[in-house]
């Protein structure tokens, strides 16, 4: 069964990201499409990129680069979970994937977004060009969450048929792209 790794992005001590990371991973395990991991980058805790060499060349020298790049390496397709801060995405996961740069190749990426008003879509939007620069496939359909703490009670996110509706649309096809790309990962 492929692999899937949802990225929490956001590593603020109180976030709704987590939540939500943790409803969406729910949702992905239902469906049944994919092994499902959480990496959640406020436990994993990478540092401000730190290796003397640059990505492209995958000549890591720092143990938390190595972790990180076997990890991203294993996994076929990924969910990244981003709030919006200021119009745009948080460092934590722009960070994240600045580490690394072939392990993200032909892999097809879902955006969940979270936040006020407009539910974290300029930050998926701004996202995007940075994936499509790693050589990820973003996909159209996303999960899109306004007044997302309207949402969260004790720590617990409950979703409506909608956003529901929503994530098995992009689970759907992130199973349809991820067998597509396949290939090209196997060369």
């Amino acid at each position: 069964m492929p692999k899937l790794m949802i990225i929490i992005a956001s590593t603020r001590p109180v976030r709704a990201g987590e939540p939500v990371g943790h409803w969406i991973r729910e949702r992905a395990v239902a469906h049944g499409g994919f092994d499902v991991e959480v990496a959640d980058l406020a436990e994993i805790g990478l540092p401000l990129m730190d290796e003397p060499n640059h990505p492209r060349l995958g000549k890591y020298t720092l143990d938390h680069t190595k972790a990180w790049s076997a990890r991203v390496a294993a996994a076929d397709a990924f969910l990244i979970v981003t709030p919006e801060y200021n119009h745009g995405f948080p460092a934590p996961i722009k960070n994240a994937l600045d580490y690394l740069y072939g392990e993200w190749q032909h892999k097809p990426v879902g955006l969940v977004s979270y936040g006020a008003v407009a539910g974290g879509v300029r930050a998926a939007q701004a996202l995007k060009p940075v994936l499509q620069y790693l050589k990820m496939i973003p996909l159209s359909e996303q999960v899109i969450i306004p007044f997302v703490a309207k949402h969260i009670a004790d720590g617990v996110f409950t979703s409506t048929p909608a956003i529901d509706e929503s994530a098995t649309v992009m689970l759907d096809e992130l199973v349809r792209l991820e067998a597509a790309l396949r290939p090209l990962r196997t060369r």
